[in-house]
Protein backbone atom coordinates (compact mmCIF):
# COMPACT_ATOMS: atom_id res chain seq x y z
CA UNK A 1 0.00 0.00 0.00
CA UNK A 2 2.52 2.46 0.99
CA UNK A 3 4.89 1.81 -2.84
CA UNK A 4 1.45 2.70 -4.43
CA UNK A 5 0.64 5.53 -2.39
CA UNK A 6 4.19 7.06 -3.30
CA UNK A 7 3.13 6.42 -6.90
CA UNK A 8 0.20 7.65 -6.63
CA UNK A 9 1.34 11.09 -4.86
CA UNK A 10 4.44 10.88 -7.84
CA UNK A 11 1.55 12.13 -10.18
CA UNK A 12 1.73 15.45 -8.14
CA UNK A 13 5.72 15.81 -8.04
CA UNK A 14 5.26 14.97 -4.49
CA UNK A 15 8.44 12.83 -3.48
CA UNK A 16 7.07 11.04 -0.22
CA UNK A 17 10.53 9.67 1.25
CA UNK A 18 11.58 13.33 1.40
CA UNK A 19 8.15 14.19 2.79
CA UNK A 20 8.87 11.82 5.55
CA UNK A 21 12.42 13.07 6.47
CA UNK A 22 11.07 16.77 6.34
CA UNK A 23 8.46 15.67 9.01
CA UNK A 24 11.06 13.83 11.31
CA UNK A 25 12.96 16.96 11.88
CA UNK A 26 10.25 19.41 12.98
CA UNK A 27 9.96 19.42 16.96
CA UNK A 28 6.69 19.65 18.87
CA UNK A 29 6.80 21.00 22.47
CA UNK A 30 4.38 18.75 24.57
CA UNK A 31 3.03 20.21 27.51
CA UNK A 32 3.19 19.21 30.72
CA UNK A 33 -0.26 20.75 32.23
CA UNK A 34 -2.23 18.53 30.65
CA UNK A 35 -1.56 15.23 32.41
CA UNK A 36 -2.60 17.27 35.96
CA UNK A 37 -5.25 20.02 35.19
CA UNK A 38 -2.67 22.58 35.12
CA UNK A 39 -1.99 21.85 38.86
CA UNK A 40 1.44 22.19 39.22
CA UNK A 41 3.71 20.84 42.02
CA UNK A 42 3.84 23.73 44.26
CA UNK A 43 0.72 23.61 46.37
CA UNK A 44 -2.56 22.34 46.05
CA UNK A 45 -3.05 23.59 42.47
CA UNK A 46 -5.99 25.67 42.36
CA UNK A 47 -6.38 27.86 39.87
CA UNK A 48 -6.93 31.57 39.68
CA UNK A 49 -6.31 34.64 36.86
CA UNK A 50 -8.65 33.40 33.89
CA UNK A 51 -7.27 29.34 34.22
CA UNK A 52 -9.72 26.77 33.75
CA UNK A 53 -9.80 23.04 34.15
CA UNK A 54 -13.05 21.19 33.51
CA UNK A 55 -13.97 17.24 34.17
CA UNK A 56 -13.11 15.47 36.37
CA UNK A 57 -11.66 11.77 35.37
CA UNK A 58 -10.19 10.43 37.61
CA UNK A 59 -6.05 9.41 38.14
CA UNK A 60 -4.60 12.63 37.70
CA UNK A 61 -1.18 12.62 38.52
CA UNK A 62 0.46 14.26 41.56
CA UNK A 63 3.80 15.43 41.63
CA UNK A 64 6.78 15.09 39.32
CA UNK A 65 7.28 11.25 39.45
CA UNK A 66 3.51 10.25 38.45
CA UNK A 67 3.74 12.81 36.09
CA UNK A 68 6.86 11.81 34.34
CA UNK A 69 5.94 8.19 34.47
CA UNK A 70 2.30 9.43 32.39
CA UNK A 71 4.40 11.40 30.21
CA UNK A 72 6.75 8.85 29.04
CA UNK A 73 3.76 6.60 28.22
CA UNK A 74 2.19 9.71 26.35
CA UNK A 75 6.00 10.06 24.51
CA UNK A 76 5.44 6.32 23.40
CA UNK A 77 3.02 6.62 21.14
CA UNK A 78 4.11 10.29 19.83
CA UNK A 79 6.00 9.59 16.62
CA UNK A 80 9.41 11.83 15.70
CA UNK A 81 11.06 14.87 17.47
CA UNK A 82 10.11 16.31 20.73
CA UNK A 83 10.09 19.05 22.90
CA UNK A 84 8.53 19.29 26.88
CA UNK A 85 7.00 22.72 27.48
CA UNK A 86 6.63 23.65 30.87
CA UNK A 87 5.51 26.12 33.46
CA UNK A 88 6.94 27.92 36.61
CA UNK A 89 4.75 25.94 38.27
CA UNK A 90 6.30 22.75 37.68
CA UNK A 91 9.11 23.07 39.85
CA UNK A 92 10.65 20.07 40.96
CA UNK A 93 13.45 20.28 43.19
CA UNK A 94 13.80 23.24 46.33
CA UNK A 95 10.49 24.41 46.15
CA UNK A 96 11.08 28.31 46.49
CA UNK A 97 8.99 31.16 45.78
CA UNK A 98 8.32 31.69 42.21
CA UNK A 99 10.28 35.34 41.70
CA UNK A 100 13.41 33.09 43.21
CA UNK A 101 13.38 30.44 40.83
CA UNK A 102 16.71 29.18 39.38
CA UNK A 103 18.01 26.42 37.02
CA UNK A 104 18.18 24.44 40.55
CA UNK A 105 14.11 24.19 40.63
CA UNK A 106 14.40 22.45 37.16
CA UNK A 107 17.23 20.00 37.59
CA UNK A 108 14.84 17.18 37.50
CA UNK A 109 13.14 18.12 34.17
CA UNK A 110 16.66 18.92 32.70
CA UNK A 111 18.00 15.60 33.72
CA UNK A 112 14.47 14.03 32.37
CA UNK A 113 14.79 15.71 28.56
CA UNK A 114 18.40 14.74 28.01
CA UNK A 115 17.85 11.17 29.45
CA UNK A 116 15.37 11.14 26.49
CA UNK A 117 17.22 13.48 24.00
CA UNK A 118 14.10 15.86 24.62
CA UNK A 119 14.65 19.70 24.78
CA UNK A 120 12.51 21.99 26.87
CA UNK A 121 10.63 25.22 26.73
CA UNK A 122 9.27 27.47 29.26
CA UNK A 123 6.65 29.54 30.64
CA UNK A 124 6.54 31.68 33.75
CA UNK A 125 3.85 30.93 35.67
CA UNK A 126 1.76 34.20 35.98
CA UNK A 127 -1.87 33.26 37.71
CA UNK A 128 -2.73 31.36 40.46
CA UNK A 129 -0.83 33.27 43.05
CA UNK A 130 -1.78 35.83 45.48
CA UNK A 131 0.39 37.85 44.41
CA UNK A 132 -2.47 39.04 41.33
CA UNK A 133 -3.74 41.65 42.88
CA UNK A 134 -7.31 42.16 41.36
CA UNK A 135 -6.42 40.11 38.52
CA UNK A 136 -3.36 41.94 37.51
CA UNK A 137 0.61 41.57 37.16
CA UNK A 138 2.66 42.99 34.76
CA UNK A 139 0.24 45.99 34.45
CA UNK A 140 -0.99 46.66 37.93
CA UNK A 141 -0.94 50.18 39.34
CA UNK A 142 1.23 48.63 42.26
CA UNK A 143 4.66 48.87 41.91
CA UNK A 144 5.97 46.26 44.19
CA UNK A 145 3.19 43.94 42.33
CA UNK A 146 4.88 44.96 39.23
CA UNK A 147 8.27 44.12 40.64
CA UNK A 148 7.17 40.70 41.77
CA UNK A 149 6.52 39.62 38.13
CA UNK A 150 8.99 41.37 36.84
CA UNK A 151 11.85 39.46 39.06
CA UNK A 152 9.96 36.17 38.53
CA UNK A 153 10.65 36.51 34.31
CA UNK A 154 13.29 37.61 34.28
CA UNK A 155 14.52 34.56 36.25
CA UNK A 156 12.19 32.51 33.95
CA UNK A 157 14.33 34.02 31.11
CA UNK A 158 17.72 32.43 33.04
CA UNK A 159 16.22 29.01 33.22
CA UNK A 160 15.14 28.88 30.04
CA UNK A 161 18.55 29.94 28.79
CA UNK A 162 20.21 26.94 30.95
CA UNK A 163 17.42 24.87 29.38
CA UNK A 164 19.10 25.59 25.70
CA UNK A 165 22.54 25.66 26.51
CA UNK A 166 22.46 22.10 28.32
CA UNK A 167 20.48 20.39 25.93
CA UNK A 168 21.62 21.84 22.96
CA UNK A 169 18.04 22.39 21.73
CA UNK A 170 16.45 26.12 21.18
CA UNK A 171 14.26 26.85 23.91
CA UNK A 172 11.44 29.49 23.85
CA UNK A 173 10.75 31.63 26.96
CA UNK A 174 6.88 32.67 26.57
CA UNK A 175 5.09 35.33 28.64
CA UNK A 176 1.32 35.56 29.06
CA UNK A 177 -0.27 37.66 31.35
CA UNK A 178 -4.16 37.58 32.73
CA UNK A 179 -4.34 41.02 33.12
CA UNK A 180 -7.81 43.05 32.14
CA UNK A 181 -10.74 43.80 33.53
CA UNK A 182 -14.80 42.73 33.87
CA UNK A 183 -16.41 45.85 32.86
CA UNK A 184 -16.05 48.90 31.01
CA UNK A 185 -12.27 50.33 31.51
CA UNK A 186 -11.86 53.68 32.86
CA UNK A 187 -8.76 53.42 31.01
CA UNK A 188 -6.80 51.37 28.47
CA UNK A 189 -3.84 53.50 27.95
CA UNK A 190 -2.49 53.02 31.89
CA UNK A 191 -2.05 49.61 32.24
CA UNK A 192 -0.50 48.92 28.42
CA UNK A 193 1.75 51.29 29.33
CA UNK A 194 2.78 49.77 32.56
CA UNK A 195 2.71 46.45 31.06
CA UNK A 196 5.23 47.90 28.02
CA UNK A 197 7.24 49.09 30.84
CA UNK A 198 7.43 45.91 32.90
CA UNK A 199 8.07 44.14 29.43
CA UNK A 200 10.74 46.49 28.85
CA UNK A 201 12.41 46.21 32.24
CA UNK A 202 12.12 42.54 31.87
CA UNK A 203 13.67 41.71 28.19
CA UNK A 204 16.73 44.10 29.31
CA UNK A 205 18.13 41.04 31.06
CA UNK A 206 21.36 40.08 28.74
CA UNK A 207 20.68 36.56 27.51
CA UNK A 208 22.14 34.36 24.61
CA UNK A 209 19.94 34.15 21.14
CA UNK A 210 21.69 31.56 20.18
CA UNK A 211 19.96 29.09 22.82
CA UNK A 212 16.52 30.80 23.30
CA UNK A 213 13.95 33.16 21.85
CA UNK A 214 11.59 35.05 24.00
CA UNK A 215 7.80 35.53 22.88
CA UNK A 216 4.63 37.60 23.68
CA UNK A 217 1.28 35.83 23.90
CA UNK A 218 -1.90 38.05 23.26
CA UNK A 219 -5.40 36.95 24.36
CA UNK A 220 -8.73 38.37 23.19
CA UNK A 221 -10.52 38.31 26.46
CA UNK A 222 -10.72 35.51 29.87
CA UNK A 223 -12.45 34.52 32.46
CA UNK A 224 -13.13 37.65 34.76
CA UNK A 225 -11.49 40.03 32.28
CA UNK A 226 -14.62 40.17 29.49
CA UNK A 227 -14.41 43.07 28.37
CA UNK A 228 -10.45 44.36 28.49
CA UNK A 229 -7.50 42.29 27.77
CA UNK A 230 -4.34 44.28 28.76
CA UNK A 231 -2.22 42.22 26.50
CA UNK A 232 -4.11 42.60 23.06
CA UNK A 233 -3.02 41.51 20.06
CA UNK A 234 -2.49 44.71 18.58
CA UNK A 235 -0.56 45.31 21.74
CA UNK A 236 1.62 42.26 21.10
CA UNK A 237 2.03 42.59 17.53
CA UNK A 238 3.92 45.95 17.84
CA UNK A 239 6.01 45.06 20.63
CA UNK A 240 7.34 42.07 19.44
CA UNK A 241 8.40 43.75 16.07
CA UNK A 242 9.64 46.49 17.92
CA UNK A 243 11.67 44.45 20.19
CA UNK A 244 12.66 42.13 17.73
CA UNK A 245 11.26 39.09 20.33
CA UNK A 246 8.73 36.78 18.71
CA UNK A 247 4.98 36.81 18.58
CA UNK A 248 3.01 33.60 20.05
CA UNK A 249 -0.49 33.12 18.10
CA UNK A 250 -2.53 30.99 20.77
CA UNK A 251 -5.14 29.57 18.37
CA UNK A 252 -7.79 29.29 21.04
CA UNK A 253 -7.32 33.30 21.48
CA UNK A 254 -8.99 35.02 19.05
CA UNK A 255 -12.25 35.55 17.75
CA UNK A 256 -13.94 32.85 16.66
CA UNK A 257 -14.64 34.37 13.36
CA UNK A 258 -11.14 34.89 13.13
CA UNK A 259 -8.62 32.41 10.99
CA UNK A 260 -5.12 32.43 12.60
CA UNK A 261 -3.84 30.49 9.73
CA UNK A 262 -4.52 33.98 7.72
CA UNK A 263 -1.73 35.74 10.34
CA UNK A 264 0.79 33.61 9.55
CA UNK A 265 2.28 34.63 6.23
CA UNK A 266 2.04 38.50 7.07
CA UNK A 267 3.72 38.13 10.33
CA UNK A 268 6.37 36.20 8.45
CA UNK A 269 7.24 38.88 6.58
CA UNK A 270 8.26 41.11 9.07
CA UNK A 271 9.36 38.79 12.01
CA UNK A 272 11.98 36.09 11.49
CA UNK A 273 10.47 33.10 13.27
CA UNK A 274 7.03 32.59 15.38
CA UNK A 275 5.39 30.92 18.26
CA UNK A 276 2.36 29.03 18.28
CA UNK A 277 0.69 27.60 21.14
CA UNK A 278 -1.93 24.89 19.62
CA UNK A 279 -5.26 24.45 20.97
CA UNK A 280 -8.83 24.36 19.93
CA UNK A 281 -11.44 26.70 21.17
CA UNK A 282 -15.02 25.82 21.42
CA UNK A 283 -17.14 28.95 21.02
CA UNK A 284 -14.38 30.39 23.01
CA UNK A 285 -10.47 29.55 24.63
CA UNK A 286 -11.97 26.64 26.16
CA UNK A 287 -8.40 24.90 25.11
CA UNK A 288 -10.00 21.19 23.84
CA UNK A 289 -8.07 18.18 22.57
CA UNK A 290 -6.45 19.17 19.34
CA UNK A 291 -9.03 17.91 16.49
CA UNK A 292 -7.61 16.92 12.32
CA UNK A 293 -10.05 19.93 11.47
CA UNK A 294 -9.98 22.05 9.03
CA UNK A 295 -8.98 25.11 11.41
CA UNK A 296 -5.51 22.79 12.33
CA UNK A 297 -5.41 21.70 8.85
CA UNK A 298 -5.31 25.90 7.70
CA UNK A 299 -2.26 26.42 10.33
CA UNK A 300 -0.54 23.29 9.31
CA UNK A 301 -0.60 24.35 5.52
CA UNK A 302 0.48 28.15 6.24
CA UNK A 303 3.19 26.69 7.92
CA UNK A 304 4.35 24.52 5.01
CA UNK A 305 3.37 26.81 2.41
CA UNK A 306 5.44 29.89 3.69
CA UNK A 307 8.34 27.23 4.74
CA UNK A 308 8.23 28.08 8.14
CA UNK A 309 8.84 24.63 9.47
CA UNK A 310 11.88 25.37 10.82
CA UNK A 311 11.29 29.05 11.62
CA UNK A 312 8.38 28.08 13.99
CA UNK A 313 8.26 27.16 17.65
CA UNK A 314 4.90 24.63 17.61
CA UNK A 315 3.48 23.79 21.36
CA UNK A 316 0.69 22.27 22.55
CA UNK A 317 -1.99 23.67 25.24
CA UNK A 318 -4.98 22.64 26.09
CA UNK A 319 -6.12 20.69 29.04
CA UNK A 320 -9.38 18.43 29.04
CA UNK A 321 -9.81 16.62 32.35
CA UNK A 322 -12.83 15.01 31.36
CA UNK A 323 -10.82 11.98 29.12
CA UNK A 324 -8.02 10.01 30.16
CA UNK A 325 -5.05 12.60 30.09
CA UNK A 326 -2.32 10.54 28.80
CA UNK A 327 -4.90 9.68 25.99
CA UNK A 328 -5.77 13.41 25.41
CA UNK A 329 -1.96 14.58 24.78
CA UNK A 330 -1.58 11.83 22.52
CA UNK A 331 -4.39 12.39 20.47
CA UNK A 332 -3.48 16.15 20.21
CA UNK A 333 0.29 15.43 19.30
CA UNK A 334 -0.63 12.89 17.16
CA UNK A 335 -3.11 15.18 15.25
CA UNK A 336 -0.54 18.22 14.48
CA UNK A 337 1.74 15.85 13.20
CA UNK A 338 -1.13 14.40 10.67
CA UNK A 339 -2.22 17.84 9.87
CA UNK A 340 1.16 18.80 9.09
CA UNK A 341 2.32 15.77 6.92
CA UNK A 342 -0.67 16.09 4.83
CA UNK A 343 0.32 19.89 4.20
CA UNK A 344 3.61 18.51 3.26
CA UNK A 345 1.98 15.85 1.17
CA UNK A 346 0.14 18.80 -0.98
CA UNK A 347 1.28 20.33 -4.18
CA UNK A 348 1.55 23.90 -3.31
CA UNK A 349 4.00 24.66 -6.46
CA UNK A 350 1.54 23.61 -8.03
CA UNK A 351 -1.73 24.86 -6.82
CA UNK A 352 0.21 28.44 -6.88
CA UNK A 353 0.74 28.17 -10.11
CA UNK A 354 -2.86 27.53 -11.25
CA UNK A 355 -3.46 30.67 -8.90
CA UNK A 356 -0.88 33.12 -10.66
CA UNK A 357 -2.59 31.88 -13.98
CA UNK A 358 -5.94 32.67 -13.02
CA UNK A 359 -7.17 29.53 -13.45
CA UNK A 360 -9.45 29.24 -10.11
CA UNK A 361 -11.86 26.26 -11.62
CA UNK A 362 -8.90 23.70 -11.62
CA UNK A 363 -7.65 25.39 -8.65
CA UNK A 364 -10.85 24.50 -6.76
CA UNK A 365 -10.94 20.71 -8.78
CA UNK A 366 -7.35 19.60 -7.83
CA UNK A 367 -7.74 21.40 -4.31
CA UNK A 368 -10.99 18.86 -3.88
CA UNK A 369 -9.36 16.19 -5.37
CA UNK A 370 -6.14 15.98 -3.09
CA UNK A 371 -8.75 15.57 -0.26
CA UNK A 372 -9.24 11.86 -0.91
CA UNK A 373 -5.30 11.25 -1.49
CA UNK A 374 -4.23 7.90 0.82
CA UNK A 375 -2.36 10.42 3.50
CA UNK A 376 -2.97 7.48 6.16
CA UNK A 377 -0.96 5.06 4.75
CA UNK A 378 2.02 7.30 4.44
CA UNK A 379 1.25 8.10 8.19
CA UNK A 380 1.20 4.46 9.34
CA UNK A 381 4.40 3.91 7.41
CA UNK A 382 5.86 7.01 9.26
CA UNK A 383 5.08 5.52 12.81
CA UNK A 384 6.36 2.67 11.50
CA UNK A 385 9.56 4.33 10.85
CA UNK A 386 10.21 6.33 14.10
CA UNK A 387 9.46 2.56 15.80
CA UNK A 388 5.94 4.03 17.05
CA UNK A 389 2.64 2.31 17.64
CA UNK A 390 -0.23 2.72 14.92
CA UNK A 391 -3.74 4.09 14.91
CA UNK A 392 -4.95 0.44 15.44
CA UNK A 393 -2.43 -0.06 18.26
CA UNK A 394 -1.94 2.91 20.56
CA UNK A 395 -5.05 3.22 22.43
CA UNK A 396 -5.55 -0.12 24.09
CA UNK A 397 -1.77 0.15 25.39
CA UNK A 398 -2.75 3.24 27.07
CA UNK A 399 -5.84 1.62 28.79
CA UNK A 400 -3.98 -0.71 29.85
CA UNK A 401 -1.27 1.46 32.03
CA UNK A 402 -4.70 3.28 32.97
CA UNK A 403 -5.16 -0.43 34.70
CA UNK A 404 -1.92 -0.58 35.81
CA UNK A 405 -2.02 2.71 37.75
CA UNK A 406 -5.92 2.39 39.23
CA UNK A 407 -5.17 0.72 42.14
CA UNK A 408 -2.28 2.65 43.03
CA UNK A 409 -3.81 6.15 42.50
CA UNK A 410 -7.07 5.32 44.53
CA UNK A 411 -5.08 4.34 47.04
CA UNK A 412 -2.77 6.87 47.63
Amino acid sequence: MFEQAKKIYAKYKIDVNNVLERLKKVPISIHCWQLDDVSGFEDDGKLTGGIQATGNYPYKAIGFKELTNDLDEALKYIPGKKKINLHASYQANNIVDRRDITPLQFEPWIKYAKERGLGLDFNPTIFSSPMLKDGLSLSSPEKDVRDYWIKHCQNAIKVTEEFGKTLGQKSLCNIWIPDGLKDTPADRMGPRKRLLESLDEIISVPYDHNVMDISVESKVFGIGVESYTVGSNEFYLNYAATRNILCLLDTGHFHPTENVADKISSLLLFNKSLAFHVSRPVRWDSDHVLRLNDDLQDVANELVKCNALDKAYIGLDYFDASINRVAALVIGARNILKAILIALLTPWDYLKELQDNYDHTKLLAIQEEIKTLPWAVIWDEYCKQMNCYSESEWFELVMQYEKNIKEMRENR
